[in-house]
This record gives C-alpha cells, sequence and structure tokens, in this order.
C-alpha cells in the first residue's frame, strides 16, 4: 500500500501543471485558430458557391445556343436569338494585351530607377505617389479619358476617337502601380553580391542591370504583369466610358467596340432572368473567373518554380 501510494504520488508531480494565465492562453489561442478555420471555411464555401451559381446559370446557354455558334460567331443579335460572343473576346484579349504592351516598359523602367538609381528621398516620395494611382476610382480614370483622350484622339484622326486605344491608354495607368511595385520589390530582394559580381567583371551599370537584375527578378516581375492582366480583365466602368459599346468585331483600334466586362454591365438590365439572352450573359461571366483563375494559378506556378531556383 505504501509503495503505491508513493507511486501515485511521484506520477502525480510528474504531470506538467497549467496555470490560470496559460490554461486562458491556450482556451484564446483554439479559438482563435477555430475562428481562422472557419473564415477558410465560409470564404471557400462562398467563392465555389458563386462559380457554380454563374456555371450553372450560364451552361443553360447552349440549350437554345451552341456552343460552336456562342465562342466562335460575331453576330451579337439577342432580338433575333442570336448571340454570337467572339467580339467581346477577342476586344478582351486584345485590350488587355495591348495595356501590358504600354504599361510594362514604363512600370520596369520607374521600378529599375526607385530600386537602383533614385536616392532613398526621392524613392521616399515616389513611391507613396505611385500606389496613390491604386486609390483613384475607376470612375475618376473614364471621366478623364471620355474628356481628354477621347476628344485628343478625335482631332488627331478625324474619327469619334472611342475604341480599344483610349481604353488601353486608361488601363494602361491604372495597372502601372502594380506591376511597378511589385517589380521593385522584386529588384529590391536580389541579394547584393549579384550586383557586386557583375560590376567587379567589367559589366556597366546599365550592363548589370539589364543584363543580370532583371532576369533574377523575372518571377517576381511576371507576378506583377499577370495581376497587372488580371485587374485590366476585370476593369469594367473606366472602359465603359471610353470604348463605344457597340457589340461589333473592331478593324482598328479605334472602333468603337465592346469587351466581355461591359457587355455584361450593359444588357443585364435588359434581361429577364433565365432567358437566353441572361444565361449568355451570365456565360460571359464564367468566362471571366476561369480566365482570373487560370492567371491565379500561373502565378502559383512562376511562385514555385522561383522557389525551386
Amino acid at each position: 500500500m505504501m509503495a503505491d501510494k508513493l507511486t501515485n504520488s511521484v506520477e502525480d508531480n510528474s504531470k506538467p501543471t497549467m496555470s490560470k494565465w496559460t490554461r486562458s492562453q491556450y482556451n484564446q489561442d483554439t479559438l482563435m485558430r477555430w475562428v481562422f478555420v472557419g473564415s477558410a471555411a465560409l470564404v471557400s464555401v462562398i467563392i465555389f458557391s458563386i462559380i457554380g451559381f454563374v456555371g450553372m446559370q450560364g451552361i443553360k446557354t447552349f440549350q437554345g445556343v451552341s456552343f460552336t455558334e456562342f465562342f466562335f460567331s460575331t453576330d451579337w443579335t439577342p432580338s433575333q436569338n442570336k448571340f454570337g460572343a467572339f467580339p467581346f473576346l477577342y476586344s478582351t484579349m486584345l485590350l488587355t494585351l495591348l495595356s501590358v504592351l504600354f504599361s510594362v516598359p514604363l512600370a520596369l523602367s520607374g521600378a529599375l530607377f526607385m530600386a537602383k538609381i533614385a536616392p532613398k528621398w526621392v524613392r521616399e516620395i515616389l513611391r507613396p505617389a505611385t500606389d496613390l494611382f491604386v486609390g483613384i476610382p475607376s470612375v475618376v480614370y473614364g471621366l478623364i479619358g471620355m474628356t481628354v483622350i477621347v476628344p485628343a484622339l478625335g482631332k488627331i484622326t478625324g474619327d469619334i476617337g472611342y475604341g480599344i486605344l483610349p481604353a488601353a491608354i486608361i488601363l494602361a495607368v491604372m495597372i502601372l502601380p502594380t506591376i511597378l511595385s511589385i517589380s521593385e520589390d522584386a529588384i529590391r530582394s536580389l541579394p547584393i553580391r549579384l550586383e557586386e559580381a557583375s560590376l567587379a567583371l567589367g559589366a556597366t551599370r546599365w550592363q548589370t542591370m539589364w543584363r543580370v537584375l532583371l532576369p533574377a527578378a523575372r518571377p517576381g516581375i511576371l507576378t506583377g504583369i499577370i495581376l497587372g492582366m488580371g485587374r485590366a480583365i476585370g476593369e469594367t466602368m473606366a472602359v465603359f466610358m471610353v470604348i463605344g459599346n457597340s457589340p461589333q468585331m473592331p478593324k482598328s483600334l479605334l472602333d468603337s467596340t465592346t469587351v466581355l466586362t461591359t457587355a455584361i454591365v450593359k444588357d443585364m438590365g435588359n434581361t429577364n432572368y433565365g432567358t437566353s439572352w441572361n444565361n449568355a450573359l451570365y456565360m460571359m461571366a464564367l468566362v471571366l473567373l476561369i480566365i482570373s483563375l487560370l492567371l491565379i494559378l500561373i502565378i502559383r506556378i512562376v511562385a514555385k518554380r522561383s522557389e525551386l531556383k
């Protein structure tokens, strides 16, 4: 009996005791962990619910319209039950690529300047000024484009001035801060030994930036470009105000046309839920969601490859 009591006493003493404060912290950590898990689960449910709802409505389009007609026909005449969305898809891709082509050279030049050339006090001024562009509402960009860029292009070309070109100029300015900020961070995060080794081998400062720093920062730069493309594809209001909104195939950069986002905004108020016209708009929204998911997947692949290196 005495031996059993001693054994139980030793076992009780060997068990770690938890103070009141430690127990309170443990309970708080457990609670917050479940709050975070629940928040992540709720966000996932909301996202997949949106994709599922839009997808189910969009798929109904093919009950009255063939897949080939929707994606490859250029005839968008809802009154005659013709829903060819190819002009919208083409204009969306063209507008996105053109805005990226306008924005990337300026963004990379600004990133190199702020990361490797500008003094510290200049960088402290330019970086907040650049980030300020992100906070400007898109309708303000559209208003400037409609009152300044469109009339200027109209005077130069003798046309109305609406079309893909003014929309691309506006979008280039809108995605510039995103590409510039991420590219600058990618360049500044590079080890200083890369630059020192290049200069020690006799390369000039420009050769070092062009042939060493930019290739080394390529994963981060590509991530910024893809994020900029995602914003350009999803932008609506600024594009709606300067592109002209005609459901036709553009023959030039100054032809009035429509992209996927503006077509949805322009026509959604004129349709009844469940009609072929309404389902076609949901299908265009599903295409936008798929494009966004593909861009996110590309970012993940780029980031994973950069980690392996």
